[in-house]
This record gives C-alpha cells, sequence and structure tokens, in this order.
C-alpha cells in the first residue's frame, strides 16, 4: 500500500537509540547532557502546548516539573540528542478526582499555555515524529505501571535497558514492552464495505470489524475468525494493507483487505449490535457527515485510513 506510514503514529524514522540503552555510562551521559530532553506524562497524558494544545512539549532535564518522578526511560535521539520520557503520575493536581477524556490538567510549575491533555484529543494535529514519540511513551510509561511485578514469582522488578526491560532481582526473570497484535479488517463484496458498531459505542459510531489475534494463529486466519465469528460472513482471501501503533494502551493494529464469499449478516450480540454493508456513495455521504445513520471515523484511526484509500483506489 503506498500511504501505509502515513496513517497516524506511523514511522517517522526515529532513532531509537537500541545501542544506548545497554550502555550504563552512556545512558548517564545523556541524562546530564543539557541537550537533552524529556516528554512529561501525567496519567498517560502527554503535556502539550500552544492555544490550541496541539504541540508536543519537551522539557530539560532536570526541571521543576518532574520532581518526584521515577527514573526516566529512554525514547530514542533527535538530532545526536537524547529524548526521555517521565511519568509524573505522582503529582496531585487541586482537582483529584479522575479526568474525563477532554480535561486539561495544569502544572504550577509549567506555562499557562502548558497542559497535560489526553492524546486521543490532540494525536491527528502532531506531525509524526511528535505523533510516534508521545506513542512510544504513552505505551512505555502504561507497560511499566501495569507491570511492577513479575510474572514468574511475584516479586516487584526494576526497570533495565533505558526503560525497555524489567528484570527481577528474585528469580532472575526478564520482561519486554508488551504489544498485542489486532487485525482490523476492509471486509470488501464487490462495491460495498462492512462496517459493524459495538453496543457501547456512541450514538452513530460505526467502525471496521477487528479483534485481537490469539496464540498460535496467524494474521489471515484471525481475521477470517473474527468476521465469522462476529458478523457470520465468511473471507476467502486476505492480504496485509497498512499497520498503526494504536497505544490505548498498547496495540499494533494490523490492517487488512478482506474478500467476502458470503454478504448474509448474523450478528454476535455480544460483540456487534449492527452490522452493514455500505456502498462507496453512502460512504462518501459518511465523510461529508451528512449520512442519516452512520457518523464519520474517528479522526487519526486507521480504519478511516483505510475506508477514504478504499474510495480513493489506493490500496495497492
Amino acid at each position: 500500500m503506498r500511504h501505509a506510514e502515513t496513517v497516524t503514529f506511523g514511522g517517522s524514522a526515529l532513532d531509537r537509540a537500541d545501542t544506548l540503552r545497554a550502555d550504563q555510562r552512556a545512558l548517564a551521559d545523556a541524562m546530564s547532557d543539557p541537550r537533552s530532553s524529556v516528554l512529561a506524562l501525567w496519567r498517560g497524558r502527554p503535556l502539550f502546548a500552544g492555544p490550541a494544545l496541539d504541540r508536543l512539549v519537551r522539557l530539560p532535564v532536570g526541571h521543576a516539573a518532574l520532581d518526584g518522578a521515577g527514573e526516566p526511560i529512554l525514547i530514542g535521539r533527535e538530532d545526536g540528542c537524547a529524548v526521555f520520557a517521565a511519568d509524573i503520575s505522582h503529582w496531585m493536581p487541586e482537582t483529584a478526582e479522575e479526568p474525563s477524556e477532554d480535561a486539561e490538567q495544569r502544572h504550577p510549575a509549567l506555562p499557562g499555555d502548558h497542559a497535560f491533555r489526553e492524546l486521543r484529543s490532540s494525536m491527528t494535529a502532531l506531525g509524526p515524529r511528535d505523533a510516534e514519540l508521545a506513542a512510544t511513551a504513552r505505551a512505555i510509561l502504561g507497560w511499566h505501571r501495569s507491570h511492577r511485578f513479575c510474572a514468574r514469582c511475584g516479586a516487584e522488578s526494576a526497570a533495565a535497558r533505558g526503560g525497555w526491560v524489567r528484570v527481577c532481582a528474585s528469580c532472575g526473570g526478564q520482561h519486554f514492552p508488551r504489544t498485542d497484535p489486532v487485525v482490523i479488517m476492509l471486509v470488501v463484496s464487490g462495491p460495498r464495505v462492512l462496517l459493524g458498531r459495538s453496543p457501547h459505542w456512541p450514538g452513530g459510531m460505526y467502525s471496521l470489524l477487528a479483534g485481537y489475534m490469539e496464540p498460535g494463529e496467524c494474521m489471515e486466519a484471525a481475521v477470517r475468525r473474527e468476521v465469522l465469528e462476529e458478523a457470520g460472513v465468511r473471507v476467502g482471501a486476505v492480504r496485509y494493507l497498512a499497520s498503526q501503533p494504536w497505544p490505548f494502551p498498547a496495540s499494533l493494529m494490523l490492517g487488512c483487505l478482506a474478500e467476502a464469499e458470503s454478504e448474509a449478516i448474523t450478528l454476535d450480540p455480544a460483540e456487534l449490535e449492527d452490522a452493514l454493508w455500505v456502498g462507496r456513495t453512502e460512504l462518501l455521504d459518511v465523510f461529508a457527515g451528512t449520512h442519516p445513520l452512520i457518523s464519520p471515523p474517528r479522526a487519526g484511526a486507521i480504519a478511516g485510513f483505510l475506508l477514504r484509500n478504499w474510495l480513493a483506489d489506493r490500496l495497492d
């Protein structure tokens, strides 16, 4: 697919500095280098700046807002300078309640136009590099929060290799960041595409069918299984189109084109509230916001990316 890496969070050629991770002296030097920078996240929310909060902030190492943060995680290098991520979720704002998705949190040590904000709210405004940095930081810090204890013996583990491994001193176990593969399917039958709706989604929201891959399962088999389970539609040929890292919390969306061999829909009500075949003209109305039933796909998600490219005949 010609445009595969232009999807949100797609590759920006970030230098992930793998060799630096294992070099403790080099890591220490990077942490004391005034050219290095830190991405601060609060409860998984990156720090943004600007009137529209659409610019990812890089703080200098040692900034007051980072006081009390755990050991920074090395994200990569930009122009030869290290970029770290730090979790400052220990900071308690005046409102201790769990924030809504569109809430903004401002730290007293930061300028007034700086705020922590849910990544979904700003992801489409970010350039490829900032999007990749933010997605990586959110995913890796989230993994550290949820994997503090060794899965082998239950003892508390510690970060190593710049934050890309957790090592258990009790049993010697090593644990690596988790990414969950998810297939998302552009199921087509001639000039129509299959859309589905989860029972828990907002009104009008439809999307492509998707599901987690299972152990021992190849991508093509997962596509066929998920479509049959959720919608009762049999799928034949399957081919890969594009992928998207999705840091909510840590998935890799594998976009596939799937050719339907049947059209009758039999819903699994535990998975789908509705599913329907939509033609090209209808889909144009969806993207224009004039369809009477279906809302436009969520901006930034791979579902809309695949549907737009299907409409434009740019899947090859």
